[in-house]
């Protein structure tokens, strides 16, 4: 396979990927809008975390609880930093910033901000999120924290969702931010489950 073809495949994905955004962007109702944007408003995470954080201490012990809690946010800072490094790297318009999308009618209910959309980092965060405090609770098997997997899950699908509803990443961006996230959580996820064991809290 020679470079030329692969650049045609690229840009084939490229514009599947804008047709794609642009079919899920296109169904918004004054209704499903403010939806949309309180999911993408990031200080409605700060009571989502504290809430979690209060049952980690509740159900996990101080010392448990304390070492999910760094683990936690170790991945979600190695998330952000190399989230921008990669928008940097790749300057891949947002759709809101691409004339394409916009002459189509783009739906847009933020502020443009940055130029550069790829990946996005809400969804990253939002499933890094999850899947950490999903093998956080996991390391408790007093209890049952099937409810908790499935809500949280759903949870982190909305809040990537939301960034294509307010115009701001295209469909592969949250893909590849779902994928990054995750992939981030059970790495470092390995490494808090082995302290767990070898340091007996």
């Amino acid at each position: 396979m020679d470079i030329t073809t692969i650049l045609d495949f690229l840009k084939t994905c490229h514009y599947i990927d804008k047709d794609i955004t642009f079919t899920i962007n296109s169904f918004n109702s004054p209704v499903t809008d403010c939806i949309w944007q309180l999911f993408s408003n990031r200080e409605i995470w700060i009571v989502l975390y504290a809430t979690v954080l209060v049952f980690f201490f509740r159900n996990l012990g101080w010392k448990r609880a304390l070492a999910v809690t760094i683990y936690i946010a170790l991945t979600i800072v190695c998330i952000d930093q190399s989230c921008n490094f990669c928008k940097e790297f790749c300057q891949r318009l947002r759709p809101c910033w691409d004339a394409e999308m916009m002459s189509r009618g783009l739906h847009v209910l933020e502020d443009f901000g940055n130029k550069y959309g790829f990946f996005s980092g809400h969804a990253a965060n939002a499933a890094g999120f999850a899947v950490s405090s999903i093998i956080g609770f996991r390391t408790d098997k007093t209890r049952n924290y099937n409810h908790y997997t499935i809500w949280i899950i759903i949870w982190a699908f909305l809040v990537g969702i939301s960034r294509i509803f307010v115009g701001k990443h295209f469909f592969g961006d949250v893909i590849t931010g779902f994928f990054y996230g995750t992939l981030m959580a059970l790495l470092l996820g390995k490494v808090y489950i082995a302290l767990v064991k070898k340091l007996s809290i």
